[in-house]
């Protein structure tokens, strides 16, 4: 049985952000608390023949190319009963792919063409598309082919970046899809709803979609509005899930990034995509994708009524697996450019750790976790760092804060210095460097977490209530 996964996405053009790198961003949450996941790299392949793939979950199968390109992805560790869920990464190309955010069409169109019980889906779909594309446009056409020739199992949506380029794709039907161009001085946010509005067909540099959708809609009579082609109206719902699970999450990251629109949390047409009122940082990705509705009255660890504190899901949640932030950047050379962002124990209380991604290994701690609880593991241990920070919320949030914004400036200076470092590097003796100075990142986070923890152990034993105030000579 599939587990449908209710992720958030943020994705942000070029000339949106601070720095001219384009970002795509989502937090990996299912509906386990405890769903064990590593940090790997899948190795390249060259004139490998015989080569497939199998779904733990259905009966998909498919051959792979006898030649693959290097990724890192964040798969199950429990994949023959959960599923590969490799979820996301940059190829060696610099092309990143996120995926995916679980989407749901409506029962007008599911009706003329249904979901596809054993066709490719979430669990599978990285693993047959990163490794053998050039570009994120091409990510978008090879993910359209594929799902054309075997059809979608559920509703997915999928990122997709390079240097310059960012695009959306809605995968919504059994057969049927669509993608958006990001405009690059926009960013656009979503989470678990059809979120592509107005598409012009007369536009196929910003738009792609699958053949025959526009003869599908006007066959069938989906289209509900007088004028126009918007897809979120055709394809999408507007449900009481929406209302109080998905709306609220784009309501409330638009909020952060145009705080001067005043907008309902419950609006059905909430714009998917924005300009925002100053340039993003990859810092302002990394609160979003955290937050729980910060400053207003639906924040669970705020002040607002016990109703008003559970009406909406926060975006940063304790089963979210992984966040990331996946960064191409256009001011270094293209062997430093791509930067994976992973935050893998909760995008709340812990931080988003950068990766070269020109990297032959990952840290031990990231790349053996265990199913059980392991503190050496990353996974593990970052999720028991989040655990302590909420379980005394108002006394440690502060420390967790102080911690972060340190962390933060840290991994500012900690790129620059490992550009600096490598230069004269190329080929493998760059790769080679690249991991070493990932593990060094890792082993210096560690350390700084160690502090953390052992302030707040400390701290917590004068919390504790099986206390009474004594005379001092008793």
């Amino acid at each position: 049985m599939k587990e449908y996964s209710a992720c958030t996405s943020i994705l942000v053009g070029k000339k949106a952000s601070i720095d001219g790198s384009t970002m795509i961003a989502r937090n990996d949450d299912t509906f386990r608390p405890i769903t064990p996941q590593k940090f790997i790299i899948e190795p390249a392949a060259h004139g490998e023949k015989g080569r497939k793939i199998k779904s733990w979950l259905n009966k998909f199968e498919m051959d792979l190319p006898e030649d693959a390109q290097r990724v890192p992805a964040v798969p199950n560790v429990d994949y023959k009963h959960r599923g590969y869920y490799d979820e996301s990464g940059i190829n060696e190309k610099n092309v990143a792919m996120s995926c995916t955010e679980s989407t749901y069409g409506n029962e007008r169109t599911l009706a003329f063409d249904p979901l596809v019980e054993d066709g490719l889906d979430e669990d599978c779909m990285q693993t047959v598309v990163l490794p053998y594309i050039d570009s994120a446009r091409d990510g978008v056409r090879r993910l359209g082919s594929l799902i054309a020739k075997y059809g979608s199992p559920a509703g997915n949506s999928v990122l997709f970046s390079d240097k310059d380029e960012v695009w959306y794709m809605e995968i919504v039907t059994g057969h049927h899809w669509l993608a958006q161009r990001i405009p690059d001085d926009c960013y656009a946010t979503t989470g678990n709803r059809v979120a592509i509005q107005q598409v012009n067909f007369d536009d196929p540099d910003n738009f792609m979609w699958s053949e025959g959708i526009q003869e599908f809609v006007e066959e069938h009579h989906l289209n509900p509005d007088h004028e126009g082609w918007n897809f979120r109206h055709i394809f999408g719902t507007f449900t009481e899930q929406d209302r109080h699970y998905n709306t609220s999450r784009q309501w409330y990251i638009q909020k952060l990034f145009n705080p001067e629109i005043e907008q309902d949390p419950e609006d059905p047409d909430i714009p998917f995509i924005r300009k925002a009122s100053k340039k993003i940082a990859k810092e302002d990705i990394e609160f979003a994708l955290g937050s729980h509705y910060q400053d207003t009255p639906f924040d669970p660890f705020g002040k607002g009524t016990e109703e008003e504190k559970h009406r909406y899901r926060p975006i940063g949640l304790n089963r979210t697996q992984n966040s990331h932030i996946l960064q191409i950047r256009s001011d270094v050379p293209a062997e430093m450019a791509a930067i994976m962002w992973l935050c893998i124990g909760g995008p709340t209380f812990t931080p988003y750790i950068p990766f070269f991604t020109n990297m032959n290994e990952t840290d031990p701690s990231f790349n053996n976790t265990s199913m059980t609880y392991n503190r050496n593991d990353a996974w593990w241990y970052y999720k028991s760092l989040a655990v302590l920070v909420e379980s005394h919320y108002p006394q440690f949030v502060q420390l967790d804060t102080t911690y972060l914004t340190e962390l933060n400036r840290y991994y500012r200076g900690r790129v620059e210095e490992i550009i600096a470092g490598a230069k004269g590097l190329s080929g493998e003796d760059l790769t080679n460097y690249l991991t070493q100075e990932n593990q060094k990142t890792v082993a210096h986070t560690k350390e700084d977490s160690e502090k953390l923890m052992g302030q707040m152990f400390t701290d917590a034993i004068n919390l504790s209530k099986l206390t009474f105030n004594m005379d001092a000579n008793l």
